[in-house]
């Protein structure tokens, strides 16, 4: 018997027993991170005046914005996991629109975390480098620290004399999300990762204003962000 064959038979054998090298398999985690960019495609109800009424053409739209994302899959089988998504807080200008608002600039601004749950399927077989993932769930988002700009409170004062000030305060949303994305496994445990949701996230903002202490009006908006988010990064699987 030949020293080539022989090695050739030891080399298979030794093959046969390793283990299959598997890229996802049940009880792995994933995490990711890189950057997260927030894309509204947002709308607005008219602003409803409590003191006014409802004032065609006074609308609003929100700008986009990119943070530091992280996202985790806990994968329950070799194609099932759950999936989160996390980020550095994002801050948003709340924008005039329409004819009335259309030209006033940078009305307030905020920042929100929006913590996305989803069911992630993964169709490729476990050994692929290459694991695209399709998920859907849940997303949540919360506002905090928001601000009316100068131009908001000179806004109301040009609608109510005596007006000096406004505060606005925007409602926690809660919504379906989608994503769509894929890694790629450059060795056993670290890869590359691209990723984009959309997220169903709707607000009521209210502002207050005031003439001196007293408050002379309160308003109300219903705000469509309804995002895409984009995120592209690196994957480490644990």
């Amino acid at each position: 018997m030949s020293r080539t064959f022989k090695l050739g038979v030891l080399a298979a054998a030794v093959m046969a027993a390793a283990p299959a090298a598997q890229a996802y398999e049940a009880g792995d985690l994933i995490g990711r991170v890189g950057a997260a960019t927030v894309d509204p495609d947002s709308s607005s109800s008219n602003l409803n005046s409590a003191a006014l009424g409802e004032i065609p053409g006074a609308q609003v739209s929100v700008d986009s914005n990119t943070q530091l994302g992280l996202t985790l899959s806990y994968m329950f089988t070799d194609r099932i996991a759950l999936g989160v998504l996390g980020a550095t807080p994002f801050s948003h200008d709340i924008e005039g629109d329409g004819s009335v608002l259309g030209t006033k600039g940078k009305l307030a601004e905020t920042k929100h975390l929006p913590p996305t749950f989803t069911v992630q399927y993964f169709p490729m077989p476990g050994g692929s480098k290459f694991q695209p993932y399709l998920g859907l769930g849940v997303n949540y988002t919360t506002f905090f620290e928001e601000k009316p700009s100068q131009a908001l409170t000179d806004t109301y004062a040009s609608l109510a004399a005596g007006v000096t000030r406004t505060d606005i305060e925007l409602d926690d949303s809660v919504g379906l999300a989608a994503e769509i994305g894929a890694d790629y496994m450059i060795t056993k445990n670290i890869g590359v990762n691209a990723a984009i949701w959309y997220a169903d996230i709707d607000t009521e903002a209210t502002i207050n204003a005031y003439a001196g202490n007293t408050k002379a009006d309160t308003s109300t908006i219903d705000v469509d962000i309804d995002p895409l988010v984009y995120m592209v990064g690196v994957s480490y699987k644990f």
